[in-house]
């Protein structure tokens, strides 16, 4: 494989204007597919095989004009003090409100408006009412004019001095990432810059990864309608392609910038960076692609579009750093080296480039990678204890990981979706923000019955009345729980109603149950996942390293970093340590999707790093250095690559914690968490550790089992036989300029 690379390489950099042309044509085409595409819908939310989908599903069938899946809103009406809601000053105020509805612009998309003087829609205190409105499409599939009719009510009745707020998902829109991403981008080119000492090998990953970025999520908006792609697929996408495009990209011109050290000529150069850096970049990329469309096996059509969508981005990222950084190198000449290492690489000998005098033959001072790489190799047992140590106090919050999904509860408090919230809470109970909706497959004995037991249950705050269909065969009965919709008491009421109900004829659905029946699929899923991910990229990279305790130290340490990481995430997200700076500014459980989609995302990065760190040692040691002088010769060359990689990685996932979306704010942290324990402490600190114990027995392999694994070269050994390479390097001194570029 690494010969091809060299070649495919070699041609971008000598084609460099066709390769070029091919990408910015892409970019162009999934740019005009965007723009031609209407806008995308939230994506339709379907859990196969759970019972709250077969509630919905039975609603579809038996009640046909219910719009079960369509959107809702709560407009809560909050009377000014001293007065109620059904005084003469403010009842005229809230029928105005319904008939607004019933007659505006977006009466078309409307179910129904039922009146809370008609439903019995008041507190008991009558300061709090609220006007129900369904709706028969979706949040994300009403117009313009039906939301500014919802909106444009409440405003007129505020304006008459009742405080009213709007809840429900009729007002969803798509997640708002602000700012952060943008800091983040900064970041990483502050990073780069300080890496390379060059502006233009600086702006090359940045550049070919916005390229790659824009590419593959011009593509989902283009297909969102037609995938049923959900709105939050491609900030999801956005997040990880900027991060592998940024790192794929850095380690290709970092080892273009080695080989130029050697003496290389550039397209040589550039073919031999693809040909070996490019080959990490393969395996690195197949191992985040593998754990990403992993997350089918989870069997929910929203998180598989997930997964897939990603790794599309990774896939498009990958190829970006085969073939358009090389040819992005060809353009930049020899630019992308710091100018005094111009000169004196090049032969202009003159300047700031000029050795000086008594230089030549001195032993060049170790750089920060190599000290690290000694200080852990002399005290390998201590250091492997404090960081597993560290590692495990850290993960200790996750054993009392509480999962779910985020309701209006969990909305900034400025949003009139956590006020609506609010003043249902207040006026009704919290419970009233999460009704059960218990589906009945019989007649009306078999309804009334079930009302009657689940009044007799703690947990209820109230039941309604069953509602019948027409023909008789089926009802739906509407429980309000005491607690709020997120909370444990309403989870175990949700159990408690269906162990007692009749099997196959009551079901328990509506969003609260749903939520629950998630949560539980994702609990069931997680450690079929684990198996499958870490499993096949156990088998991958055995055939990277040719050994097998190397993939097993990488899956173990992988474990610890994502269990560190998920045991800070309840510590801030869910039992509130440091909340205030992280912007979270409601406690509760984890989100549902949340740790099985940072343990795949996570592990993919996590193998990158392994991959790209590893390799350097495991070339060194085949050509025959000591293993523990392997680990150094591995630092020397890569450490600096890897920090930086790092530290662009948790900057661009940082960048969205400050998004306006529960979900992606709890992930961009959780990701940013754990590749900086995956990073530096597993694969900086702990994997150097393991291996300086092992010794030779890291690299360990049955002869059995060499002869039946395919040799992928990834140290390159067939692309040196091929160019009649006796040596990698090009003597002594070239090795020190080499550590220091």
């Amino acid at each position: 494989m690494a010969t091809f690379l060299y070649r495919l390489g070699r041609g971008a950099f000598r084609r460099r204007r066709f390769v070029a042309l091919v990408w910015v044509a892409l970019l162009f085409v999934a740019g005009f597919g965007a723009a031609s595409a209407s806008a995308p819908t939230s994506g339709s939310f379907s859990i196969p095989g759970t019972e709250a989908q077969r509630a919905f599903d039975l609603l579809d069938q038996r009640f046909p004009g219910m719009a079960a899946d369509g959107a809702t809103a709560r407009i809560v009406i909050k009377a000014p003090a001293g007065e109620k809601v059904d005084s003469e000053a403010v009842k005229p105020q809230v029928e105005k409100i319904v008939s607004e509805l019933k007659d505006g612009p977006g009466k078309d998309q409307i179910s129904s408006v039922t009146s809370p003087y008609e439903a019995q829609a008041v507190s008991q205190d009558g300061s709090t009412a609220y006007i129900s409105v369904k709706y028969k499409v979706s949040g994300m599939e009403l117009t313009d004019a039906t939301r500014e009719a919802l909106t444009e009510s409440a405003t007129a009745a505020k304006a008459d001095g009742l405080n009213v707020q709007i809840g429900g998902d009729a007002l969803q829109a798509a997640p708002e990432t602000g700012s952060g991403e943008i800091i983040g981008i900064a970041i990483a080119a502050i990073v780069l810059v300080i890496t390379f000492g060059s502006l233009i090998a600086a702006g090359l990953p940045l550049l070919t990864a916005l390229i790659g970025v824009g590419i593959g999520i011009s593509s989902i908006t283009a297909l969102a309608n037609v995938l049923d792609l959900g709105s939050t697929t491609s900030t999801l996408a956005m997040m990880i392609g900027l991060a592998v495009g940024i790192d794929y990209a850095l380690f290709i011109v970092s080892r273009y910038r080695a080989e130029l050290a050697e003496g290389r000529e550039r397209d040589e150069a550039a073919g031999r960076a693809v040909g070996t850096a490019g080959s990490a970049v393969v395996f690195a990329g197949l191992t985040v692609v593998i754990a990403l469309v992993g997350l089918a096996v989870v069997n929910i059509p929203m998180l598989s579009k997930m997964g897939f969508a990603a790794a599309g981005t990774v896939v498009i990222a990958v190829f970006v750093a085969l073939t358009l950084v090389p040819a992005m190198l060809g353009f930049a000449g020899k630019k992308v080296l710091p100018a005094g290492t111009k000169s004196k690489l090049f032969g202009k000998g003159k300047g700031k480039g000029k050795a000086k005098p008594g230089a030549e033959g001195a032993e060049a001072k170790p750089n920060g990678g190599t000290r690290w790489a000694r200080f852990i190799l002399r005290r390998p047992v201590m250091v492997l204890l404090v960081g597993v140590i560290g590692l495990g106090i850290v993960a200790i919050p996750a054993s009392k990981l509480e999962m779910g999904l985020p309701d209006d509860g969990a909305q900034p408090v400025s949003t009139t979706q956590r006020q609506a919230y609010d003043l249902l809470s207040e006026g009704f109970g919290p419970g009233f923000n999460g009704p059960l909706m218990v589906v009945v497959d019989g007649d009306k004995a078999l309804a009334d019955a079930t009302v009657d037991r689940i009044k007799g249950l703690d947990g209820v705050a109230a039941v309604m009345p069953a509602t019948q269909n027409e023909a008789k065969d089926a009802a739906v009965i509407t429980v309000v729980p005491k607690d709020r919709p997120s909370s444990v008491q309403t989870e175990d009421l949700v159990h408690e109603i269906r162990e007692g109900s009749d099997s196959g004829k009551v079901f328990v659905t509506g969003a609260t149950a749903m939520n629950i029946d998630f949560s539980q699929k994702m609990n069931d899923a997680l450690l079929p996942y684990l198996a499958l991910v870490v499993g096949l990229a156990f088998l991958l990279l055995m055939l990277v390293f040719r050994s097998i305790l190397v993939p097993l130290k990488a899956a173990l340490g992988f474990l610890l970093s994502v269990v560190a990481a998920l045991g800070a995430v309840v510590a801030v997200f869910q039992w509130g340590w440091l909340g205030s700076l992280f912007g979270v500014e409601q406690t509760g459980p984890i989100m549902s999707m949340m740790p099985i989609f940072m343990v795949g995302v996570v592990f993919g990065l996590a193998m990158d790093y392994e991959v790209f760190l590893v390799t350097r040692m495991r070339e060194a040691y085949v050509h025959g250095e000591r293993p523990g002088q392997a680990v150094v010769t591995g630092f020397q060359y890569s450490a600096r690559v890897v920090v930086a990689a790092a530290v662009i990685m948790i900057a661009v996932f940082s960048g969205f914690m400050g998004a306006s979306d529960q979900m992606v704010k709890m992930i961009g942290f959780a990701l940013a968490i754990a590749v900086f324990f995956d990073a530096f402490i597993v694969r900086m600190t702990i994997v150097p550790a393991v291996l300086a114990l092992l010794g030779h027995k890291a690299w360990w392999l049955p002869k059995w089992l060499d002869r039946i694994l395919p040799n992928v070269d990834v140290e390159g050994e067939s692309l040196r036989k091929h160019l009649g390479d006796s040596s990698d390097g090009a003597g002594p001194d070239k090795d020190r300029e080499l550590a220091n570029v």
